[in-house]
């Protein structure tokens, strides 16, 4: 008697039908507020296993960890931009203010209010990200040699 094999497969759905990643937004309270209340509410009779439980402590880890990751990145980026700005000190730019008022002129200082750089052209204040160009500097020989001196 011949037998043939017979796969046997669950009902598959979809799960995530859009391919968003629904817990993308969630944050490690939520996280928490939500292990908790499923830890309060489980059958006493069927309790969570402890694999489980060491799954979600993992994945408690794993958003804690990338969230000191996305802290760590921001830091560097805005301290990245800072430098950058920083080195415009004395240069010439052509930018927009907030309102988008043309500016051009000589970078005074620079500041961060709120994680975002700015530079000052005179009393203007200026945007790192509106900046559009950074001008050459002239030397006194070459102004010299313009004027025919």
């Amino acid at each position: 008697m011949q037998t043939s094999a017979v796969n046997i497969k669950g009902q598959v759905g979809a799960q995530n039908p859009n391919g968003n990643d629904a817990f993308r937004n969630l944050d490690l309270n939520s996280f928490l507020s939500m292990m908790i209340a499923e830890l309060q509410n489980q059958d006493p009779m069927n309790p969570l296993d402890n694999a489980q439980l060491l799954q979600q402590v993992s994945q408690i880890r794993e958003i804690e960890s990338n969230l000191r990751l996305v802290s760590t990145l921001e830091n560097m980026g805005r301290s990245q931009s800072l430098t950058v700005a920083a080195g415009l000190i004395n240069k010439t730019i052509r930018g927009l203010t907030e309102s988008g008022d043309a500016v051009e002129g000589r970078v005074d200082r620079v500041s961060v209010d709120k994680n975002d750089v700015y530079l000052y052209v005179g009393d203007r204040k200026v945007p790192s990200k509106n900046v559009s160009e950074v001008l050459a500097q002239q030397s006194d020989a070459t102004l010299a040699e313009m004027l025919g001196l």
